[in-house]
């Protein structure tokens, strides 16, 4: 199939990088605001990256569950394949794209998890079902049939218990050290502004389309 013919042009909407805050928390919040306002279907869905010890990237769509203090929060099975890429080599890549505003954003940077309290407490603000689910699923391993994990959350179900978080399930943070924002422009002369974390402080610079 060639689909090199198949292009849109940009620049529905404006965006000066030389009037862009010095501090990339707030320039990413602005811009995730501003996707929630336009309605945007699960807006905080990102793709996370992650390499495992031989060099292999992988990535798989999350959802961003807060960005306090100016870091990215999600939650995984620890022992899945990403939760064991990340632990082989902590450093990440998230990737925010708004199609209907003409927007990407890109965070790097290394993980950590946060505390058991603080996982357990959002696992039991979860629906009960989605609590079973993490429970029941050896989440990336080989099964033989999705019935194996129904079945367990059948007797999850009936036990009639309240379930704590298991350990094997919490939060990570991404500690940024890098956030790169692109809005389309006409003719392919996209805006592209990045902040790299030197010295503890945040460098602002911009980069050609």
């Amino acid at each position: 199939m060639d689909f090199s013919d198949l292009r849109r042009d940009f620049g529905k909407y404006t965006f000066n990088p030389e009037n862009a805050p010095e501090q990339p928390d707030l320039l990413f919040t602005e811009w995730l605001s501003k996707a929630k306002e336009a309605k945007i279907d699960e807006f905080n869905a990102m793709v996370l990256s992650t390499v495992n010890q031989k060099g292999f990237p992988s990535s798989r769509i999350v959802l961003l569950k807060d960005f306090k203090k100016g870091l990215p929060l999600f939650f995984t099975n620890y022992e899945s394949k990403k939760g064991t890429e990340l632990k082989e080599n902590p450093n990440a890549s998230l990737l925010f794209f708004w199609k209907e505003l003409e927007r990407q954003v890109r965070i790097e940077g290394e993980v950590k998890k946060i505390s058991y309290d603080k996982s357990n407490a959002y696992f039991k603000s979860r629906p009960t079902e989605s609590q079973w689910s993490a429970i029941a699923s050896p989440q990336s391993r080989v099964i033989n049939h999705l019935s194996e994990i129904s079945n367990s959350i059948q007797k999850l179900q009936n036990s009639q218990h309240t379930h704590e978080c298991p350990l094997y399930w919490g939060g990570y943070q991404l500690i940024p050290t890098y956030f790169e924002f692109w809005q389309g422009g006409i003719h392919r002369l996209h805006h592209r502004l990045c902040y790299t974390l030197e010295h503890k402080k945040w460098v602002k610079e911009q980069l050609a389309p």
